[in-house]
């Protein structure tokens, strides 16, 4: 059986996508999937996603419907209204919602593990997360990578 690893760093809608598609995807293929989630990346695996947000600063290629200085991108409110044009163009365009894809990688068995060292470091309580995850270091997870056909950084 082919094995694909993903490490998960980031906790943005922008950045939540990837990882959950390339596991669901991979997984309806066959594979064996694990992903590690790490530092900003533990956002993903809250119980409740609705605080991942999109940011339009420090996002260059984000397409937006008029150009943005990056004065206004500043602005408060910013974050929120990206987040809900994000959010509105995802549903336009018939994509599974972020709370979707992640309950497709569950359904087909994608094994979520939580960077314990960034648990600690964030204490942050475990019961805000997942029941069905499991806790790791990196030794937990090269002891799966190392033996992957696929190995991606998102």
């Amino acid at each position: 059986m082919k094995k694909m690893a993903i490490i998960a760093s980031k906790g943005t809608l922008d950045m939540a996508y990837p990882p959950f598609i390339l596991a669901s995807t991979a997984a309806a293929l066959g594979y064996e999937v694990q992903v590690f989630f790490t530092f900003y990346g533990l956002q993903l695996l809250r119980k409740d996603l609705s605080s991942v947000m999109i940011s339009p600063l420090a996002n260059p290629a984000m397409p937006m419907p008029v150009p943005m200085p990056v004065m206004v991108q500043m602005l408060p409110g910013m974050e929120s209204m990206a987040t809900l044009m994000m959010k509105q163009k995802l549903k336009k365009h018939g994509v599974a919602s972020l709370q979707e894809v992640r309950d497709m990688c569950l359904e087909a068995e994608v094994k979520f593990v939580a960077c314990q060292m960034t648990v600690d470091l964030f204490e942050f309580d475990k019961s805000e997360f997942l029941e069905n995850i499991e806790y790791g270091g990196a030794a937990t997870f090269l002891g799966f990578a190392g033996d992957t056909d696929i190995c991606l950084f998102v």
